[in-house]
């Protein structure tokens, strides 16, 4: 009973000892934790006083402000245009027969009434022979009946009779010349030469391709206009029509002026667009039918509000700009865009020429923060851009 008394107390005495141990560590634990809300509310603090000084404009440096432009500007909008010639014919064989001579090139200029092509012309010229032969027999056999006519020999019947006989021969030469003249393909008007689709010696179906040829002395060039468009260059040019240029595949300019000729009867309900045809000269025989290039048409706004890309910022796909209040004191604004320009843009909504607006800094201020202007006039600004918006 002694020896297990003297165990229990030797236990006791050592959960004793752990407790106090435990205890002194929660101790120091407090401890530490004290010093640490202390640092971190000291360096609360200080950012606070920090981030006051900042708001309030402090150790900032000046920041370029400056108005709105308004003035008249240009709107140069491009359209993709598809270039046409004036001209564009597909050359077929009228008669069948073999291709007995081609007297040109592919890619050649050739004359209004230049022999082109040939087609064996043997038979038909045989056909004519014969009809021909005919044509002269019933002509001696009218003039025969005729002159018996004349002494009352053959009555009115039988001579009308003859007589249709002889037309008729008249008309199969008429015919038969025709099918031979066919068998000589000239060129309809002055034009270019395509590749050529058959050779010599090919054995021609009537209606078969031979080449195509196209007038290239003027163009045609088609591009599709959008409604809103549409109506505000009906409202531009009442009684005018403005020239245009052309910008071709290689992104360079073409070197003459077109001039919108005809505009489409109605609008394709599926594009909302309507089709526009401007005709271009052609005197270097540059653009070719089938090519590709963008119609530029300019129309001018009157009193437009003009500012800087780089003054505006996004958020969620809205345009916003920092203007100033009297007291220097930046407030973000939204502002629809019109029209864009390079570096510029034209606002439809939310500015007016006599706002101050933030150019440079935008990334460094905060809504209702007071900032050290530096005003400039707004065409000093954009007379400087060299930039893109931030």
């Amino acid at each position: 009973m002694k020896t297990s008394h003297r165990i229990q107390i030797k236990t006791l005495g050592a959960l004793c000892a752990l407790l106090l141990i435990l205890a002194q560590l929660g101790c120091g634990q407090r401890k530490g934790g004290e010093h640490g809300e202390h640092d971190e509310h000291g360096e609360h603090s200080e950012h606070s006083e920090k981030a006051e000084g900042g708001h309030h404009g402090h150790g900032k440096s000046e920041l370029l402000v400056s108005r709105p432009l308004q003035r008249d500007t240009e709107i140069v909008q491009d359209y993709v245009a598809q270039i046409h010639a004036v001209q564009h014919i597909e050359l077929r064989a009228m008669e069948r027969g073999y291709l007995q001579d081609i007297f040109v090139d592919e890619g050649q200029h050739v004359k209004k009434g230049q022999r082109m092509f040939q087609i064996m012309p043997l038979i038909y010229r045989a056909e004519l022979q014969r009809v021909e032969a005919e044509a002269h027999f019933a002509t001696i056999e009218y003039r025969n009946t005729a002159s018996l006519h004349a002494k009352n020999v053959v009555s009115a019947n039988e001579l009308a009779l003859v007589k249709a006989k002889l037309d008729k021969a008249k008309a199969e030469v008429s015919l038969a010349k025709a099918h031979l003249g066919l068998t000589e393909i000239r060129a309809p008007f002055d034009g270019i030469m395509n590749r050529l689709h058959v050779q010599r010696g090919s054995l021609l179906e009537e209606g078969e391709l031979l080449t195509t040829l196209s007038d290239n002395s003027q163009m045609w060039v088609y591009f599709n206009v959008a409604e809103a468009e549409y109506l505000d260059y009906k409202a531009q040019n009442k009684d005018t029509s403005p020239p245009v240029k052309l910008m071709m595949a290689n992104h360079k300019p073409f070197a003459h002026p077109g001039k919108v000729s005809t505009i489409g009867a109605e609008f394709n309900h599926e594009t909302g667009n309507i089709a526009f045809r401007a005709t271009f000269p052609n005197p270097e025989s540059l653009l070719r039918h089938g090519e590709t290039g963008k119609v530029l048409m300019s129309r001018i706004i009157k009193d437009a509000v003009v500012i800087p890309q780089k003054a505006t910022f996004e958020i969620l796909d809205k345009k916003y700009v920092y203007t100033l209040d009297a007291k220097n004191a930046v407030h973000s604004h939204q502002i629809e865009i019109a029209e864009e320009l390079p570096h510029l843009y034209v606002v439809a909504s939310g500015l007016s020429p006599t706002d101050r607006i933030l150019i440079e800094g935008l990334r460094k201020v905060r809504e209702g923060e007071v900032i050290t202007p530096r005003e400039e006039p707004p065409q000093k600004v954009l007379d400087a851009l060299d930039v893109p918006a931030e």
